[in-house]
């Protein structure tokens, strides 16, 4: 089954999944959105899904709630329910691009087993890769609006007036883990299972790695070229 964008339909059901993999400041967020413009594909974002299922009290929340107030990892199977019942909504019908998960090797195991029973499996690994050291100035160079939590790029994406927001004028703030110190220390605990889950993709041979150092619009134009071939 062939795409209006270009690829090739992995799953029986006729809908694209597709998973971006890059440390914090590689650009996934931003990418996920253009090619989900591009390709029509719902962008699901684990962090984004926690915080909904948060503020809306599902039950999925409440349970991913216990967890989280405990400072604890949720559970692989309710991470995977929250992104397989998304999967299941009309903005999803031709696909997604799931972002920010899985983050270990066990976890990319059990989403691919959960897909499989649904007739569905991902079907490429789009790997945005960056240096160290930019990925830390790039995530040092964040603000964030404390009242709308818009984000901000001092370089890239600055806002009108320095340092307020562009929406309600609130002063904008870095947060505390976007602190170059905490920055390396993330990537540090990140790197080698992010290999290892690159590594599981590897072999099914669904790998496409980009070059993250090229701007915005050439790193979109590198995956999409990618995708088609």
């Amino acid at each position: 089954m062939t795409d209006p964008g270009g690829g090739r339909a992995a799953s029986s059901t006729g809908r694209r999944i597709l998973l971006l993999v890059g440390s914090v400041g590689a650009g996934k967020g931003t990418q996920a959105d253009l090619l989900g413009q591009e390709l029509g594909l719902a962008h699901l974002a684990s962090g984004n899904l926690f915080r909904q299922a948060l503020r809306d009290a599902t039950e999925l929340g409440e349970q991913a709630r216990t967890y989280m107030e405990r400072g604890d990892l949720v559970p692989d199977d309710i991470t995977i329910e929250m992104f397989m019942r998304e999967l299941a909504q009309p903005a999803a019908a031709r696909g997604a691009i799931l972002d920010g998960f899985p983050r270990t090797v066990t976890q990319a195991q059990a989403l691919d087993a959960t897909l499989e029973e649904r007739g569905e499996r991902i079907e490429r690994v789009i790997s945005i890769e960056v240096p160290v050291e930019e990925l830390v100035a790039r995530v040092a160079a964040r603000r964030v609006c404390p009242t709308c939590g818009t984000t901000y790029h001092l370089v890239s994406d600055p806002p009108r007036v320095p340092g307020r927001c562009d929406r309600d004028g609130a002063e904008l703030q870095q947060r505390d883990d976007d602190r170059p110190e905490v920055v390396r220390a993330r990537l540090t605990k990140q790197v080698k299972p992010m290999l290892e889950v690159l590594e599981h993709y590897g072999r099914k041979g669904i790998v496409l790695k980009v070059d993250g150092t090229q701007p915005i619009e050439a790193v979109t134009g590198q995956i999409l070229e990618g995708l088609r071939a």
